[in-house]
């Protein structure tokens, strides 16, 4: 039974943020190649001559930096260790909670199942990690430690072994986690002009084969996308 770490974050998850658009991104590969992973991309870091504290992060891609970020973007493709999943929200205002009778919190926990349902197989085990948010998070890790299990009949928590929070900032492959998902979020809400970014964009599309503006097949595993459509 191969034993896999998954990190997952969120852009823009806040029902009245004023953003239009909103998604749930997970990246995983299994435990034993955590330490290589690490290693390629502090390769990359030093490389670019960034101190070894400097975080990976969307919000900092810029024209002077980009390509290390391009660099990370062509290790993710050329490595067979990761994958990657996303499900996004191109519109919250399609969000009916009245309809289907449930909170925010609960069309939230649904969602997230939504996006990890297809990297969870039965036969394999998993962390599931998630970064720190706010005051809330550990009521959130716990409910949805129990939804995705329920979700999965999984009662024994034999599949999904623990949810789990962490700081992003120290964990490397959460970071290459959060530029995927705000590439896809920067994507999703039509946005360009950030000469770096669009840079970034381009070369996951190249490199995936992706528009990036509709869902991939099902089973796609490298890059794997599903654009909501508002049924829950």
């Amino acid at each position: 039974m191969q034993i896999y770490n998954v990190y997952c974050d969120e852009s823009c998850h806040l029902e009245n943020d004023g953003q239009k658009a909103m998604v749930f991104g997970a990246i995983w590969s299994a435990v034993d190649r955590k330490t290589e992973i690490s290693h390629r991309l502090n390769e990359i870091r030093g490389r670019h001559r960034m101190p070894p504290e400097f975080e990976f992060k969307w919000t900092k891609v810029s024209g002077s930096k980009v390509q290390m970020y391009l660099d990370i973007v062509d290790y993710f493709f050329d490595s067979d260790d990761m994958h990657f999943r996303c499900l996004v929200i191109p519109n919250k205002g399609i969000i009916n909670h009245e309809r289907f009778n449930q909170s925010h919190d609960d069309w939230y926990y649904k969602q997230y199942f939504n996006m990890l349902k297809i990297i969870l197989k039965p036969t394999e085990t998993y962390n599931i990690y998630l970064d720190i948010k706010d005051t809330r998070s550990k009521h959130k890790v716990r409910k949805l430690h129990d939804v995705l299990c329920n979700n999965a009949y999984d009662f024994s928590r034999e599949v999904i072994q623990k949810v789990q929070q962490i700081r992003s900032h120290e964990v490397i492959q959460s970071q290459i986690a959060d530029i995927l998902i705000g590439a896809m979020a920067y994507k999703a809400r039509g946005l360009s002009g950030n000469s770096g970014k669009d840079k970034i964009i381009e070369r996951i599309s190249e490199r995936s084969g992706y528009t990036l503006s509709r869902s991939t097949l099902y089973k796609e595993e490298k890059f794997n996308i599903l654009y909501w459509q508002g049924d829950q």
